[in-house]
């Protein structure tokens, strides 16, 4: 064993005869030089009868090496062509070309390294150390299962985790996968064409216990399906890539779920739970079997530049879900769906009530919504552990049910409170303003029935829409009133075959100014010095000041 200046470990065993194939050479390397030397294996060299050029990287090395992974360094085994050589010779010739090697590595040689893989992103954090889904035997073809290949090679880089983290990246490719689970200070990073495939064999999703707040699962009453990627209890987490692709293929799920021939509750494609400082970013997410990103019991959370589509008939496929979290920022995302794009949510009647969880603080902008069955920012209908101080601003929905939707029921307790929202604008709606204290869809009969959400302090301003049909409907709760709904200087134009009533409100109070059509009696005109009512904080929330770093990788060759 010797150990040079560069950190290279060389190591000869014993010579040993195997066949007419001669001597075997075992070469370790650290692993970070490995994909140099790799990609140098891959250079032709002129032959010659002498010197490093019989043993590498000549075609019977090439074809004769094989790969020892062990956690620091990765070994080759060689076999040389001259079995008579001495053990003494063979080391000079290794010795040889190592530093061939090295000289290769440095510049010495005329070509010019060329790039393979690289690139450049931003992240909360960025990582020392970087392994690919191809060193733990992952395979892109779309028929091989790499459910292994992530698990081994995500529990090999939680080591990294107190020693500059680790970042996965998955190569342009295919990848058939079933559920994994993450590990703190850590990026999955996805290559531009990488395609991250939802297997199909029920066998690579593991069943996970009812979320507490819940009580039981959405879908069923029994347990769910562990997401597709998944962590819980973990720090400083990062899925991201250069608009790399998961596609949950979800046809399979739609119609198991349809025909009722599910036990569990359907996966989502990301759920981080128990969890802070969580981003997620530059993703296309396709086809999900259900919810698309749910952050759960978490903080901390920025999700950005997510491109979310899924067919507007499939059932429940709702694009980014906050779930009793706090300090949460969406934006920039792009979302077609069979459900809300955003739904904001905290937790079940009893079992959200008793879990006592709200979401809170939360931003979303410059969000691009098409979803013509559902709404475009939803809060609720889960939502007894509390909703409060959300803002959004800059949406545009277009073809879509409703703007903003607030659903929730007798049963459900909790509250929805403080939310702001500002230039909207939304094309070919079915309603603009949604709000409903009659939605039903409880857990169980086990709620109670004295349980009376409050909602209140419900601002919206500076918004335009066309062809819509109706322009509010508002049922607040007989005995509960939504009330302090302040609505300003909004424009909305009625479609040619739009309701001939265009507000109605029951169980509401609060106050209008500038709005057109002109509202109900429940929410007076109080004049254009009221225009600027409704407004944001002026302060910011702490996400919004989180600065992101500019991280980078590069694969070369030479």
């Amino acid at each position: 064993m010797m150990k040079s200046e560069v950190g290279l470990i060389i190591y000869i065993p014993p010579v040993k005869w195997v066949g007419n194939s001669g001597v075997v050479v075992v070469v370790c390397f650290e692993r970070r030089l490995l994909t140099r030397l790799n990609s140098l294996m891959q250079t032709p060299r002129k032959r010659s009868e002498t010197g490093p050029t019989d043993y590498f990287p000549t075609e019977e090395a090439r074809a004769t090496t094989t790969l020892l992974q062990i956690p620091l360094v990765t070994c080759f085994l060689l076999q040389a062509r001259r079995a008579h050589k001495s053990l003494a010779m063979v080391t000079n010739l290794v010795l040889a070309l190592l530093v061939v090697a090295f000289i290769s590595f440095r510049g010495a040689e005329s070509r010019k390294a060329r790039l393979l893989d690289s690139f450049e992103y931003s992240a909360i954090n960025c990582r020392a150390h970087t392994a690919s889904l191809t060193d733990f035997g992952g395979v892109g073809d779309g028929t091989t299962s790499n459910t292994k290949a992530f698990k081994d090679a995500i529990d090999h880089l939680s080591q990294f985790a107190s020693d500059g983290g680790s970042q996965l990246f998955v190569p342009a490719g295919k990848w058939l996968t079933g559920s994994f689970s993450l590990t703190s200070h850590f990026t999955l990073y996805l290559h531009k064409d990488a395609v991250l495939l939802a297997s199909q064999d029920m066998q690579e999703w593991p069943v996970m216990k009812p979320l507490p707040s819940y009580g039981r699962g959405r879908d069923a009453a029994a347990g769910r399906y562990s997401s597709l990627v998944f962590g819980t209890n973990l720090t400083d987490v990062i899925i991201t890539g250069n608009n790399g692709t998961i596609d949950g293929q979800g046809a399979f799920w739609w119609q198991n779920f349809h025909k009722g021939k599910l036990k569990y509750t359907r996966p989502y494609l990301i759920e981080i739970m128990f969890s802070n400082s969580i981003q997620i970013s530059n993703l296309t997410l396709l086809n999900s079997p259900s919810w698309n990103v749910h952050p759960v019991y978490s903080s901390d959370i920025l999700v950005q530049g997510i491109t979310i589509i899924a067919p507007i008939s499939s059932p429940n496929t709702d694009g980014i879900n906050p779930d009793s979290c706090t300090n949460t920022k969406i934006e920039d995302c792009y979302i077609v769906s069979g459900d809300d794009c955003v739904a904001v949510k905290s937790g079940w009647d009893e079992y959200g009530i008793a879990f006592g969880m709200p979401t809170k603080q939360l931003v979303i902008r410059r969000l691009t919504c098409i979803s013509p069955y559902s709404a475009t920012i939803a809060l609720g209908s889960e939502m007894s552990g509390g909703i409060e101080d959300v803002r959004a601003e800059d949406i545009t929905a277009i073809h879509t049910e409703s703007g903003i939707r607030i659903k929730t029921a007798v049963g459900r307790g909790g509250y929805v409170k403080d939310i702001y929202v500002k230039r909207m604008t939304m094309h070919t709606m079915k309603w603009v303003f949604w709000m409903t204290g009659n939605y039903g869809s409880h857990a169980d009969k086990n709620y109670d029935p004295n349980a009376l959400p409050v909602i209140q302090g419900i601002n919206y301003r500076d918004m335009v829409a066309d062809n819509v049909t109706m322009a509010a409907r508002l049922e607040g709760i007989a005995g509960d009133p939504f009330k302090e709904i302040c609505i300003s200087n909004v424009t909305i134009g009625l479609a040619p075959k739009a309701k001939k009533v265009p507000w109605t409100c029951t169980d509401i109070e609060g106050m209008t100014s500038g709005v057109t059509p002109r509202p109900c009696d429940m929410l007076p005109d109080q004049g254009p010095e009221k225009i600027t009512s409704c407004d944001f904080p002026p302060e910011n929330i702490p996400i919004d000041l989180v600065q992101l770093k500019m991280c980078s990788f590069g694969m070369s060759y030479v």
